[in-house]
C-alpha cells in the first residue's frame, strides 16, 4: 500500500493472479498528481508481475468512482510547465492501462467526472452500476478533456464523446454509457456489480495466459502513438488552466456557485 498525505492506493496480488489496484481520496476520489503517479506505478507494478493474470481497477467508497482532478491542485497550477507535467499524470495512468501486458477490469460502483471518465476508457472491459452516470466537465471550467479524449472517443464513438463535452454540465446515465459502449455491463447495485466483477476475473485468470496478452495487443492496435499525442495534449490543458476565466470557474466550483 502507498500513501499521499490525502489518499492512497493499493495493490493486492491473490492466489488466483487477480491483481487488485485501488485508489481511495476523500474529496470524492479526485486525483491530485501523488495519487496520478501511485496509480501509475501500481497498474505497470501489477501488469510486470509474473503472479498477475487479470487486473481489477476499482475505488474506494460507495458514491463516487472518481470526480476527476483535484480542483486544489489546479489552483495551486502556477506555470505551463507545471500544469503540463500535472496532466501529464493522467496521461501516464491511461498509457500505463493501455501498454499493460494484463486485461485490466474496471469496476465502476458511482459517478466519474472527467479524468474519472478517462479511466474508465483506458480499461479493457468496464462493468458498473445503475447509479455509475458520467459527465465530461471541462468546458464549463475553461479547459477541455484534451488528455482523455482519444481513450474515451474509441471507446464510444465522436457523436457521442460530442454530446458528453457539449454537454458539460449534464450526467448521463449508466444506461447510456453503456448504450455508447464505455460501460459494457451494468448492474443494480454494489453488491451483484462485486459478485459479477469477481466471477469474471477468476474465469479469465482460468484462461491461457499468452492468449490473454495477444487479445490485449488487438484490443489495443493502431494506439502507438499515444505516449506523445497525450503528452501533447497535457500541455494544451496545463496552458488553459492558467487563465483567469479557468481560475475563477474553479473557485466558483470549489464554493458550490457552479
Amino acid at each position: 500500500m502507498s500513501a499521499t498525505d490525502n489518499g492512497n492506493v493499493n495493490l493486492i496480488i491473490n492466489n488466483s493472479g487477480i491483481a487488485t489496484v485501488s485508489f481511495y481520496h476523500p474529496a470524492q476520489n479526485s486525483l491530485p498528481a501523488a495519487l496520478l503517479d501511485e496509480l501509475t506505478t501500481r497498474i505497470e507494478q501489477a501488469g510486470n508481475d509474473a503472479q498477475t493474470r487479470i487486473i481489477i481497477l476499482k475505488s474506494e467508497g460507495e458514491r463516487t468512482f472518481c470526480a476527476g482532478a483535484s480542483f486544489d491542485e489546479l489552483l495551486q497550477i502556477k506555470d505551463k510547465e507545471a500544469g503540463a507535467i500535472f496532466f501529464s499524470g493522467f496521461a501516464r495512468v491511461i498509457n500505463a492501462c493501455r501498454k499493460s501486458p494484463k486485461i485490466i477490469i474496471a469496476r465502476v460502483q458511482g459517478k466519474s467526472v472527467g479524468g474519472g471518465v478517462g479511466l474508465a476508457a483506458g480499461a479493457d472491459y468496464c462493468l458498473a452500476t445503475e447509479a455509475a452516470s458520467i459527465k465530461l466537465s471541462e468546458l464549463a471550467i475553461g479547459i477541455g478533456p484534451f488528455v482523455i479524449s482519444p481513450a474515451v472517443i474509441r471507446k464510444i464513438g465522436l457523436p457521442a464523446f460530442s454530446q458528453l463535452t457539449i454537454r458539460a454540465v449534464d450526467f448521463q446515465t449508466a444506461q447510456w454509457a453503456m448504450q455508447k459502449g464505455l460501460y459494457n455491463e451494468v448492474y443494480a447495485d454494489i453488491a451483484s456489480l462485486d459478485e459479477a466483477v469477481n466471477s469474471l476475473a477468476e474465469k479469465l485468470a482460468s484462461y491461457h495466459p499468452e492468449a490473454l496478452t495477444g487479445l490485449k495487443q488487438i484490443l489495443w492496435e493502431g494506439t502507438e502513438d499515444w505516449d506523445n499525442i497525450l503528452h501533447e495534449r497535457a500541455a494544451i490543458s496545463g496552458e488553459l488552466v492558467l487563465s483567469e476565466f479557468t481560475q475563477q470557474a474553479l473557485q466558483a466550483f470549489k464554493s458550490g456557485k457552479r
